[in-house]
């Protein structure tokens, strides 16, 4: 029997996700994967290379997604079943295509954590992220934006001949498109995953990928994998290398050892076969392995601590067993990002099924040996040549469109498509998937310019091509709003943050405006009333300013300080570099009123130049003024 692709609804308890937040995610968050390397870590030259190489900011352009509760509700999801007469995997499209279950017909055992619930909880870049299953991690370090949004789905031609199951999407991080393919081969007992990473653009981008797969964790339940040694993440924020198994006095590849969460990132000889498994007392359970692109193996625990168990408990029903994490990645270490050359691609073939070992030598002392026994259990049950076969064969059909589309992603991968018309063979992004979000975005690659009423804020691009496609577009709230969402991305704050004065000076009480620039006078969330324009002389070097107040250097001192009390602060001093170059004045637009309790650079005469101290005896005895001196 060969691979099958179906629909099904899939009914589980649930959280409801809720609206996306419609403010900006300016700050990146709380990042527990900062990390301090001691400086006898002794890291190899490459991984030296890829840690901290261009991290994350910002999650800008995505959204926050925290708009979730805990209020759970019997709720039909739509899935895709993947079968053949020895494997059923079950995928849930909108949910970032998560693998929820593999279930092994022959044994009637589920071979992944299945999460009985669907409780949302802020693990992912962006907020929502759930547990269980596999999921696929790209981005950045962490959990993916895309752990609860939808993602393009299709049927296509299988390498056997049978079906296989498409899933792609445009990862809005990197601005990078992805694809995985999944099918089960004719009487086997292992999933095969393709997974295929390009870069369309002229510029190198770096990559992040990780696999992770939720597996139960019981008494007795062993991690093994083909090392000796291990980088340790203990959330102190600091990396070692650690021996395996035993380390700090306990043996670690028994996640019930551990008392806190912690990260072992074993270090896989080059030239051994990658692979993972989980195993029972009874020396059964899953095992992933997969070509040697995809080098890094992983263990997450959770650890026995109070924390731990509570955030478990947190993420299911009570009575709900625990679980761990084992991952496979492109870089030895989830600190790391790889660097992916211009117009160039990773393509990997991963496989997932079970495994059966003698539990005696599993779980015996002599680790060599365990390790041992797992491998040839491996190459009996899935030979490494079989996948490197079964990768080769897959390549071609990486690149087959689908016959059948099955589920709907985002249409920011279309947007993407007419603005570059970039070559994506097998991963068509359709016009007819562009919906409200981008048809803003639409008409300025169209126009030139925004529409009058603004989109909405929100998830809204920031890559380097649309903030040239601002900075030519006329100058409007809308624009100098997201103008200055991808200045911000850029990393160019200041003058992010003129244009956003910009945006307000344009925005308020203009109903054209978007919502977030808008105030309504007298309505609900209206600000202060307009204060008065006080006239002022103009000065010789005074230019009209294109903002209504100068901002508080924080919210929390202007509190502190209390609200301006109308008079303008004396300018006691000027900066001795030459005034600032402001953009053309626009009709209408009101100048800095004097009353906004401080000096506006754009609007203030300039100050008379201060004397130095060492010089006044000179300038009181009635010495000529020098220059150099500042007199």
């Amino acid at each position: 029997m060969a691979t099958s692709v179906r629909r099904t609804t899939l009914t589980l308890p649930a959280a409801p996700l809720g609206p996306d937040n419609p403010l900006p995610a300016l700050q990146s968050g709380h990042d527990l994967h900062r990390v301090h390397i001691p400086r006898d870590a002794g890291l190899p030259a490459d991984m030296a290379r890829q840690i901290g190489y261009r991290p994350l900011t910002s999650i800008l352009p995505v959204a926050r997604r925290d708009g979730y509760g805990r209020d759970r509700r019997s709720t039909d999801l739509d899935a895709l079943v993947i079968e053949n007469d020895r494997l059923r995997a079950t995928v849930l499209p909108a949910l970032g295509g998560r693998v929820y279950s593999l279930h092994h017909k022959p044994t009637d055992r589920e071979l992944l954590y299945r999460n009985p619930v669907l409780q949302p909880a802020a693990f992912a870049l962006n907020g929502a992220w759930f547990s269980g299953g596999i999921e696929w991690n790209i981005g950045a370090t962490g959990h993916t934006t895309l752990a609860c949004a939808p993602l393009h789905a299709a049927r296509v031609p299988a390498p056997d001949g049978g079906e296989m199951l498409r899933l792609w999407e445009w990862e809005r991080l990197r601005d990078l498109p992805f694809q995985v393919d999944l099918w089960l081969p004719d009487g086997s007992d292992f999933l095969h995953v393709g997974v295929r990473i390009r870069n369309p653009h002229h510029h190198t981008v770096p990559v992040y990928w990780w696999s992770n797969i939720a597996v139960p964790e019981e008494a007795g339940t062993r991690v093994l994998a083909p090392a000796d040694e291990a980088w340790l993440f203990g959330y102190e924020r600091t990396l070692r290398r650690v021996p395996v198994p035993e380390s700090d006095g306990a043996d670690r590849t028994y996640p019930g050892s551990s008392e806190f969460p912690a990260d072992y990132f074993y270090e896989v000889p080059d030239g051994a076969r990658r692979w993972i498994t989980s195993l029972d007392a009874a020396g059964r359970g899953l095992v992933q392995t997969s070509t040697d692109v995809l080098r890094g193996r992983k263990l997450f625990l959770w650890g026995t601590g109070r924390a731990g168990r509570r955030w478990q408990q947190w993420l299911t029903e009570p009575g709900t067993g625990g679980y761990a994490e084992i991952q496979a990645g492109l870089a030895r270490t989830q600190l790391e990002h790889v660097p992916l050359d211009a117009g160039g691609a990773f393509a990997w073939l991963e496989a997932y099924g079970p495994l059966t070992a003698d539990p005696a030598v599993v779980h015996g002392a002599d680790w060599a040996a365990a390790r041992e026994a797992v491998a040839a259990g491996l190459e009996a049950a899935l030979p490494r040549a079989d996948v490197d076969a079964a990768y080769a064969a897959w390549l071609p059909y990486a690149d087959r469109e689908p016959k059948e589309v099955l589920a709907t992603g985002s249409g920011w991968g279309a947007l993407e498509a007419a603005r570059a018309g970039f070559p994506l063979p097998g991963t068509p992004f359709d016009p007819a998937t562009l919906g409200p979000e981008q048809e803003p975005w639409l008409a300025l690659l169209r126009t030139g310019e925004l529409p009058p009423g603004g989109p909405l804020p929100g998830p809204a691009p920031t890559a380097p091509a649309w903030r040239d496609l601002l900075e030519s577009a006329p100058p409007g709230p809308a624009t100098d709003y997201h103008l200055g969402l991808a200045q911000w991305q850029a990393g160019d704050r200041a003058q992010a943050v003129r244009s956003w004065e910009r945006a307000v000076g344009q925005g308020v009480g203009a109903r054209a405006g978007p919502p977030i620039l808008r105030q309504e006078p007298g309505g609900a969330g209206a600000g202060p009333p307009p204060r008065r324009e006080v006239p002022r002389p103009a000065g010789p070097r005074q230019a009209p300013c294109r903002s209504t107040a100068w901002p508080s250097p924080s919210p929390r001192r202007a509190n502190r300080r209390g609200p301006p009390t109308g008079t303008r602060r004396p300018a006691t001093r000027w900066p001795r570099r030459p005034p600032r170059t402001v953009r053309p004045p626009v009709p209408g637009v009101p100048r800095c009123p004097p009353s906004s309790g401080r000096r506006c650079p754009h609007c203030s005469p300039p100050a008379e130049p201060r004397r130095r101290r060492g010089c006044w005896p000179r300038c009181r005895s009635g010495s000529p003024p020098r220059a150099a001196s500042g007199c």
